[in-house]
């Protein structure tokens, strides 16, 4: 059996992410449920069980500084909601579209998103999705190439891709080259790889 850790915040502050007591409440819900739920079915990695919160809420939302005041955002291939969830909780603010193809996958969000009213699942295709979105996510979901290409047919002109690169992403070599980008690092998360913002030349 899994246990929660109970220790604080406090890393998140360090991020640029004020937590009210609610958007605490709210994300030691969603660890519990991920641990509950998400790990027994082999959507999250049963060695990541014990460090959850740091490897995957906290760096999940250590975006939302990055986000713009207002529209609508897609997170794609939304898996267990990370960062799709976590970020929806932290900036209610936004409109979250959580796309997901999977079946038990895009169940757990309806799950998971039960209660935040700023969260949509979308079961389908991302090219059935029928509105523009002013920023995507993407977070474990495929190369910086392919999330950029996804992540054009749902942007609008000024759009942009929010991309968790790894430790060894190269932007000299990595990036798709009709692109412009600007790399975020943190220093308060252990082997967090950059955040990197793509936007059309």
């Amino acid at each position: 059996m899994f246990h929660v850790k109970h220790e604080g915040w406090e890393i998140a502050a360090a991020l640029g992410v004020q937590l009210g007591s609610e958007a605490e409440d709210r994300l030691e819900r969603y660890e519990r449920l991920l641990l509950e739920k998400a790990v027994p079915r082999g959507m999250i990695a049963p060695s990541d069980a014990s460090r959850l919160r740091e490897r995957h809420i906290l760096d999940s939302i250590r975006a939302a500084p990055l986000l713009p005041a207002s529209g609508t955002v897609c997170d794609l291939g939304s898996g267990a909601g990370l960062p799709g969830i976590a970020l929806a909780i932290v900036r209610p603010d936004l409109r979250w579209v959580l796309v997901e193809v999977r079946r038990n996958r895009a169940a757990f969000l309806e799950e998971a998103s039960a209660g935040l009213h700023n969260v949509s699942v979308h079961a389908r295709r991302l090219e059935t999705m029928g509105e523009r979105a002013a920023v995507c996510t993407a977070r474990a979901f495929a190369t910086a190439t392919r999330s950029w290409r996804a992540a054009t047919h749902v942007l609008g002109p000024d759009g942009s891709l929010i991309y968790w690169a790894g430790e060894t992403f190269d932007p000299s070599t990595d990036l798709p080259k009709d692109v412009s980008a600007r790399l975020f690092h943190s220093s308060a998360l252990a082997r967090a790889g950059a955040l990197v913002i793509m936007t059309r030349q």
